[in-house]
């Protein structure tokens, strides 16, 4: 567990008696409120300069007969996967789904051989634990109906009986507005009313409505930038303007942890691509230095432009970036930031306005910031804020604007109607009291699978709760023993993460009710003892079950 405020400064884990790791992290290591307290101590006195507040991050090591059992899991259902392909090859095996047809044995394959192996092999093993066909609004609970297969998990037939009320630690619903009732879905459907479903049209043609202009200086106002955009689809808002944003010539550096989107956005724009590792600013500052050092390869020329490319909270890490050190690298070395807020605008800080709020810097030092409406406010599509000439720049050279089709209008109004609640400017304390609920969710859902004794990832305010499993058996089990018990949980393993990390991926919600998360953590322990999954080398004490300590989103005085 990493307690620090900035890699460089080592006195604050000095002073506190813990030893950093290679990357600034400190690992395999536990803390509790007693802990907490002396910590924060310690910390406004050492670090004031960058962190306004504590920035308390676990990572604890993979136990190593743990990571040996999970590769010899994996060598295992290698070595039945090709006896698997050889009796298809001599038509044994019952199930032909996975043997290749006659008329398609002259035809150049679709997928490399190690892809198309793991798909038939492994991933068919546990494809039951993802689609699930939800038939309702994916809140504090949903439905979904059951479908079973009788061809190892190739085809599903529904069974015609729907599961409900079954408690949903899945979806990004952080502050709950993914629901069909109150304020928002009525707004969203008297939109629908005036200005239907689609557009029809892209905003350079004729599917620039009054509302699209109104919303994006409502975003604008939000993230307390000069102006914004918004575009139809989350995904696109990167893929479709890093391009616009960097071109050969230029260089990018990612985080190694980026999402998929700004890993495709970066390979789009034709710009050189370097990686850093996760958070780590010693690596970060080696690439920066390198680049004004050195420039473009051969010519050795400065560099057009250099971009920083970061996520606010890392989706499936539960990480959160180290903003403020980052910014003081961009301002070092004349660097831009490229910000990707998807899970942390709404989800952090005292007002919902995201990982700059929580670290109480000035927006005007993030040059990008990116987000997305798919979580907090329970919509669709996303937005770039920035300076104006910068976002003028973007209407006329990005493709998202160009090509792609505009916001629905049903779509703007429960962006709109969700950002006013959060803002306070429909009247009312709903907004305020959800974000301090999420909060409170947050510590207190990760303060308990500590005390349980699972190894779990992350920053301890992040709303995302990832839960290691590593074994690959383990991964579909976890998922059909939670949904037994009406919990439905998200499962991940390789190739979306590495081979050894396999996770169950918790996502915290005001919505959830702390009966709710009670009850769910009971069956998570259940679980976990069934499955053995709590790997965890640390102590961790129970605490008192006390009130959310309400200073953790009060600004420290000077």
């Amino acid at each position: 567990m990493t307690v620090s405020a900035g890699n460089k400064n080592e006195d604050c884990h000095a002073a506190n008696g813990v030893k950093p790791g290679k990357n600034g992290m400190v690992r395999n290591h536990h803390i509790h409120h007693q802990y907490q307290q002396q910590e924060k101590k310690a910390y406004h006195s050492s670090n004031g300069e960058l962190y306004r507040r504590p920035f308390v991050e676990s990572f604890e090591e993979t136990p190593m007969l743990v990571a040996v059992l999970t590769y010899m899991g994996y060598g295992i259902l290698t070595i039945f996967g090709y006896l698997r392909d050889f009796m298809r090859e001599w038509k044994i095996e019952n199930c032909h789904n996975a043997r290749e047809r006659e008329e398609q044995k002259d035809f150049v394959p679709l997928y490399q051989d190690f892809e198309n192996f793991y798909t038939r092999n492994i991933y068919m093993r546990i494809r039951d634990s993802w689609n699930k066909p939800l038939c309702s609004v994916p809140g504090a609970k949903f439905d979904f109906v059951e479908q079973n297969s009788k061809d190892y998990n190739w085809t599903f037939e529904y069974t015609g009986r729907v599961v409900k009320g079954v408690i949903n630690l899945g979806s990004y619903n952080y502050l709950g507005f993914g629901e069909n009732t109150g304020s928002c879905a009525d707004a969203a459907g008297e939109a629908t009313m005036k200005y239907g479903v689609g557009v029809a049209s892209t905003r350079h043609e004729m599917g620039n409505l009054d509302r699209h202009e109104e919303l994006e200086k409502q975003v604008a106002s939000f993230l307390c930038v000069e102006s914004a955009m918004v575009f139809g689809m989350g995904f696109a808002t990167n893929s479709m303007n890093i391009p616009a944003l960097a071109g050969k010539g230029c260089l990018i550096l990612s985080d190694e942890l980026n999402h998929a989107s700004l890993v495709l956005g970066a390979r789009l724009s034709g710009s050189t691509i370097r990686v850093f590792k996760h958070n780590n600013m010693q690596s970060l500052e080696k690439l920066l230095r390198d680049a004004i050092v050195h420039g473009q390869p051969r010519t050795h020329r400065p560099w057009k432009k250099i971009l920083i490319l970061v996520e606010g909270i890392f989706s499936m890490e539960g990480s959160i970036v180290r903003l403020p050190e980052i910014i003081a690298l961009k301002k070092k070395y004349k660097a831009y930031v490229y910000l990707d807020e998807a899970h942390s605008i709404g989800a952090l800080g005292p007002t919902g306005r995201g990982v700059v709020e929580y670290f109480g810097l000035d927006a005007k030092d993030v040059d990008i910031m990116m987000g997305t409406f798919t979580k907090s406010f329970g919509a669709a599509g996303g937005y770039i804020g920035g300076r104006k000439d910068f976002i003028e720049f973007l209407r006329t050279h990005s493709h998202s604007t160009i090509y792609a089709t505009s916001m629905s209008p049903p779509v703007m109004e429960q962006v709109s109607a969700s950002m006013k609640c959060i803002m306070g400017e429909d009247g009312t304390s709903i907004g305020r009291l959800r974000i301090q609920r999420l909060a409170e969710n947050t510590v207190y859902f990760r303060r308990r699978m500590l005390e349980m004794g699972f190894i779990i990832y992350g920053n301890n305010d992040s709303p995302v709760v990832p839960m290691m499993l590593y074994m690959p058996a383990k991964i579909g089990a976890f998922g059909r023993e939670m949904l037994k018990r009406n919990i439905g949980v998200v499962v991940v393993g390789f190739p979306a993460t590495p081979i050894i990390e396999s996770r169950a991926r918790f996502c915290i919600s005001a919505a959830h009710t702390k009966e709710m998360l009670d009850g769910a953590l009971l069956v998570i322990s259940e679980v976990g003892d069934l499955l053995q999954l709590k790997y965890s080398r640390h102590k961790v004490l129970p605490s008192l079950d006390r009130p959310f300590d309400e200073t953790t989103y009060e600004e420290n005085e000077e």
